[in-house]
């Protein structure tokens, strides 16, 4: 059954905007009758089916709604830096909105090599990833923000940050967290985090962790810390 995205949905009748009406008739050749699945964004899951397949504005009749569809009882917020190579960000999104990630936040660390994203194009990408994907929560993403700030910032659950320091103790994920915790972790640069942005972390309550014996990329550390947390909670 084809999904589509619809935000700002309510009561049982629900037009798609023109990008998804094009989709469903011009291109998935949806016709009257047809069977279909809505996301709104914020969690709910609607089953209806196709009444006037208009491509600038398809109608659809819900007759189903799944309140609360696939919640977890945990969330995970990734404070990640961006990375020269766009298309390399885009994966670490694209990857980890599939596998589950409630936040993502642009964090901008004294070796980031690049400071801004393409705000616009990476939403879409969590879009077509939670339709993809079957997730019915869209994932929040944060502008860039300075490390600093961030780390300031009063946080719940188990704080994290990965570094690739061996001069300093570092424990694993699965030694520290616990199944149905909150998670928030700090992944950094190409060149890593400065000592003194891990010292200034860990005053704040961040615990060093690893991602194995393997120097990853940034945007792998990104994914691997996500499937961690995922493994974690099955």
């Amino acid at each position: 059954m084809q999904i589509f995205y619809a935000p700002g949905i309510k009561g049982d009748d629900f037009i798609l905007d023109e990008n998804e009406s094009k989709h469903s008739v011009r291109v998935l050749r949806m016709s009257k009758g047809d069977p279909v699945r809505l996301i709104d964004g914020t969690g709910n899951l609607y089953e209806g089916i196709i009444t006037d397949p208009d491509p600038k504005g398809c109608r659809i009749k819900v007759q189903k709604i799944i309140h609360g569809f696939e919640r977890r009882d945990y969330s995970l917020h990734i404070a990640i830096s961006p990375l020269k190579n766009p298309e390399r960000f885009d994966w670490f999104v694209e990857k980890s909105v599939e596998l589950g990630i409630d936040e993502i936040t642009p964090l901008i660390c004294r070796n980031s090599e690049k400071r801004s994203i393409r705000q616009e194009r990476v939403n879409n990408l969590i879009i077509s990833a939670m339709k993809q994907s079957l997730k019915a929560k869209m994932t929040r993403l944060n502008t860039p923000e300075d490390f600093t700030h961030f780390i300031a910032r009063e946080r719940r659950g188990r704080l994290m940050i990965a570094h690739c320091s061996y001069s300093m103790e570092r424990r694993r994920i699965a030694d520290i967290y616990k199944k149905g915790e909150n998670a928030v972790i700090l992944i950094g640069p190409e060149g890593d985090f400065s000592n003194e942005e891990v010292i200034t972390a860990v005053e704040k309550g961040y615990v060093p962790v690893h991602l194995g014996m393997a120097r990853l990329r940034t945007e792998t550390a990104g994914i691997a810390a996500c499937h961690s947390i995922y493994f974690l909670n099955q």
